[in-house]
């Protein structure tokens, strides 16, 4: 019978070439006129692993296709070039020519329309076959064709098809026949060549196995050690659960690839990857060797799903030459798995970010990062929380974003936060909750920040600081919240709240990840995070009137006092004025920020905001001169005050927050009785570096603040990871104990 095979792919070649090798007549084309003069300069080739063969047959231009088709028509070509074969095709089908789809059949459909649904019929060619070079390809074991009519009217000339293809494979000509005794090349499988009533379901599923393959190819190791990775098996689950969920019928087993096992068909592909052909994917091949766009309609094309847009644009961007094939990319997928799964059900989610513009090496290089929404990110709209916030995208990244990328980072998601970081939760928006127990709150306003650290979507993220923004959400979700020394960080492109107040601050799962990412942040200024070093023994200034303090739970006492036992610090229990006045540094800090906050927002509509939101701003604007100026002297008595109580020790330390995390998030505002930022605003006043770290504690984590001299970030790191080390001890101890 005569063929015509368009499409000079692994896939063509493969079948063009062998069935030439058993007789039939075939004439190739392709798109390329490259690969249609090497064809018929060299023929077709087929390597293998104990040899190969040629075979000499005539290649032409499509456009040079003889003007009357009445055979079989083998179609492979790569699915950019689906629409032109299609028009060419419907020009030139004559009697009772027909088309099958062998490389892309879910493309069957665009045919159909062309050319007439009886005309078409598909394939799903599942071959371990690499193109390595025009008309040149490498085949391995794995051959499978599964060939079939969308309407089972037409059957007879599908299985001659599938009788002339398996002959061609020397498999049996239909199931049942012979083994041919000496397979070729060392091959022990044989090929499995068969009529499918699901052709559709089929064309489904082997959609879902090319999407896991082509993730696997946006890294530069090969596809099995990507398979089998334990740190991508989610990721991958979830891309060929995306593909399967569009799926237009009901998905049927396509070779090995079974969509009700899909644990099981991954590790079946890994098995088969091992002992491929090639050890890459055809589009690691694409990106990375042959530089040319890669053929994955699963990503490219219409099908919803979050992860499948991200790998889509992963693979834009090494189109591109914006990224390059490596394993980040598998990571930043993977950390938008997590996000997906265990950061929206939080809502501590506002954008993802596929591919986020970066540096290609740096400190922080492949490092996924969430920023809170109150900080610009090119590309994306800065919500601040609010639905009365600006719309457009941000035209230019804030400056700690721009240090983000120039590190390495990937930038991947902006966070969900209070609105505009002031203490409320916009009703239309809604508040974090927690990972640790989704009842409570993440707290604010940098919540949505701590929710994913503490959900383990990112290790890294950035938040805001103006009373204890960073810290009172670490505390809550048992992670590290560092707010340093007030005007380190540049603020540059984060929307004020009260200015003379705001710090930026980092969210991150150690304290070892916190100096990473101060390291960067502060950039090179030379009065950065370095710092005069801390002592190797440390005195720690217990302030006991914080740990007094009528907000302070039995449970968080209790954890902080065993937390400092831990250590085996010398530790002084410190007395002073300021530590008497807890509950009025609350009402300087107040007055001073709503005064502020006020001023920022006077000229704004601020009429969709929040009750809280507004009641806040209409204590700032009731605020007088008078009053501000005398809080700001209180501000300057309390700042001489910390001073001379670190004079006398290297630390600070006491609770972050008197309690664990709430259901809802208290009102911030003077007057209020809740004592949340107590013991964090005291700091924002002065502007000493102050961080919170995790300690256990019954039922939900605790915060131990510690606090520093001005200036020396890095030397209070330091005595942080040493405490986080003991911390760390004390636990697994606690865990050994019967």
């Amino acid at each position: 019978m005569p063929y015509v095979v368009f499409g000079c792919g692994a896939v063509g070649v493969t079948v063009a070439a062998r069935l030439a090798r058993d007789g039939h007549d075939v004439l190739v084309s392709d798109p390329d006129p490259a690969v249609v003069a090497a064809v018929r300069a060299g023929g077709l080739r087929v390597e293998g692993p104990a040899g190969g063969f040629t075979v000499a047959v005539p290649a032409i231009a499509p456009d040079d296709l003889p003007s009357r088709l009445a055979g079989p028509v083998l179609l492979a070509v790569r699915a950019r070039d689906m629409p032109a074969a299609a028009a060419l095709l419907a020009a030139r089908l004559d009697g009772a020519g027909y088309v099958v789809c062998l490389r892309h059949g879910q493309d069957a459909g665009l045919l159909a329309g062309a050319i007439g649904p009886g005309r078409v019929a598909a394939a799903w060619a599942d071959f371990d076959a690499a193109e390595i070079g025009p008309g040149v390809v490498r085949v391995g074991d794995r051959a499978t064709l599964l060939v079939g009519e969308f309407d089972n009217l037409h059957t007879e000339r599908a299985g001659l098809l599938a009788s002339h293809i398996a002959g061609a494979l020397l498999a049996p000509s239909l199931p049942g026949g012979p083994i041919p005794p000496d397979p070729p090349w060392g091959s022990t499988t044989p090929p499995e060549v068969q009529l499918t009533g699901r052709i559709s379901g089929v064309l489904q599923s082997g959609l879902a196995q090319d999407a896991v393959l082509a993730v696997t190819g946006l890294s530069d190791q090969p596809a099995a050690a990507v398979l089998g990775d334990p740190r991508y098996r989610p990721l991958l689950l979830e891309v060929a659960r995306q593909v399967l969920a569009g799926a237009p019928v009901p998905p049927a087993p396509a070779g090995d690839f079974d969509p009700a096992d899909l644990p099981g068909s991954l590790a079946r592909l890994e098995q088969a990857s091992r002992w491929s052909a090639s050890p890459h994917s055809e589009v690691y091949l694409d990106l990375a060797v042959r530089h040319r766009p890669a053929d994955v309609p699963a990503l490219t094309g219409e099908r919803d799903g979050a992860l499948l847009a991200r790998a889509g644009e992963l693979v834009r961007a090494v189109e591109q030459g914006r990224r390059s094939c490596s394993p980040s990319n598998l990571d930043l997928l993977a950390a938008h798995e997590r996000l997906e799964r265990l950061g929206r059900p939080l809502n501590a989610v506002c954008s993802a970010i596929g591919a986020p513009d970066r540096a290609r090496t740096g400190p922080l290089a492949g490092r996924p990062v969430g920023v809170k929404d109150i900080i610009a990110v090119a590309g994306v709209p800065t919500r601040c929380g609010s639905p009365a916030s600006d719309p457009r995208p941000a035209v230019a990244d804030a400056v700690l974003v721009r240090r983000l990328r120039e590190a390495g980072a990937e930038v991947f998601a902006t966070t969900q936060c209070l609105e505009y970081a002031a203490g409320f939760a916009h009703p239309e928006v809604g508040d974090t909750r927690n990972p640790r127990d989704p009842s409570r709150t993440s707290g604010g306003s940098s919540g949505g920040s701590a929710a994913l650290v503490a959900a383990q979507v990112c290790d890294l993220a950035l938040g805001t600081d103006t009373g204890g923004s960073v810290r009172i959400p670490a505390a809550y979700c048992g992670v590290v919240g560092l707010k340093p020394s007030y005007g380190l960080l540049p603020l540059d492109g984060v929307f004020p709240l009260s200015p003379s107040c705001d710090h930026a601050g980092t969210l991150t799962a150690t304290v070892a990840d916190a100096a990473d990412l101060l390291a960067v942040l502060a950039g090179p200024d030379p009065s950065g995070p370095s710092g005069p070093s801390a002592p190797v023994t440390f005195t720690v200034g217990v302030l006991v009137a914080q740990l007094e303090d009528p907000s302070v739970t039995p449970a968080v006492r209790d954890a902080i006092r065993a937390a400092l036992a831990a250590a085996d610090w010398r530790i002084t229990e410190l007395t002073a004025p300021w530590l008497g006045q807890l509950a009025a540094w609350d009402d300087v800090l107040a007055v001073i920020v709503s005064r502020e906050a006020y001023l920022v927002h006077k000229d704004r509509d601020t009429s969709r905001y929040a009750d809280g939101t507004r009641a806040l701003l209409a204590f700032g604007a009731a605020v007088s001169d008078t009053r501000y100026a005398a809080a700001l002297d209180r501000r300057a008595e309390l700042t001489a005050a910390v001073e001379a109580s670190l004079a006398r020790v290297d630390i600070l330390a006491g609770p972050t927050v008197g309690y664990q995390a709430p259901e809802q998030d208290p009102p911030f505002g003077a007057g209020d009785d809740n004592g949340e930022s107590r013991f964090t605003g005291p700091y924002n006043l002065t502007g000493h570096p102050a961080v919170s770290l995790p300690v256990p504690a019954a039922g939900l984590p605790a915060g131990l603040q510690l606090a520093g001299r001005r200036g020396a970030d890095a030397a209070l790191l330091r005595v942080a990871a040493a405490a986080e080390g003991l911390i760390t001890e004390q636990q697994q101890l606690m865990k050994a104990q019967p």
